[in-house]
C-alpha cells in the first residue's frame, strides 16, 4: 500500500512493517502507539524504523494513519496522571486509600 510520510511515498505492507520491527525493543509509550504482533510501540519509533528518517521529519498522525490503513491497531496517547509519583507508588504497593 502506498503511504505518504514526511512528504515521501512509501510502498508498505503489513508484513514488511512486522518484519522491520522484529528484534526491536519497544520504547516507553508516552504518546500515540501501535500494536505490532504482541508488542506496543510508540508510533514515532515505528515511523523512524520503517522510513529511516529522523522523528522530527514526520508527525505521529501520519504514521498512525498509515498503520491503520495497513490493519494495525493504534492507540491514542495515554491520559496524564494527576497524582504525584509518591502517591502513585503508594497506590501500586497497596498503600492506604484516600478518603474523598
Amino acid at each position: 500500500m502506498r503511504c505518504i510520510i514526511a512528504n515521501f511515498a512509501f510502498d508498505l505492507t503489513a508484513r514488511e512493517v512486522t518484519e522491520a520491527m522484529i528484534g526491536i525493543s519497544p520504547e516507553p509509550v508516552t504518546g500515540p502507539s501501535v500494536r505490532i504482533g504482541r508488542r506496543t510501540y510508540p508510533v514515532k519509533q515505528v515511523g523512524a524504523v520503517i522510513t529511516r528518517q529522523d522523528r522530527r521529519d514526520f508527525s505521529a498522525g501520519e504514521v498512525s494513519r498509515a498503520m491503520k490503513r495497513l490493519g494495525f491497531t493504534c492507540y491514542p496517547a495515554p491520559e496524564p496522571t494527576s497524582a504525584n509519583p509518591v502517591e502513585q507508588a503508594s497506590g501500586l504497593l497497596g498503600g492506604p486509600a484516600k478518603d474523598g
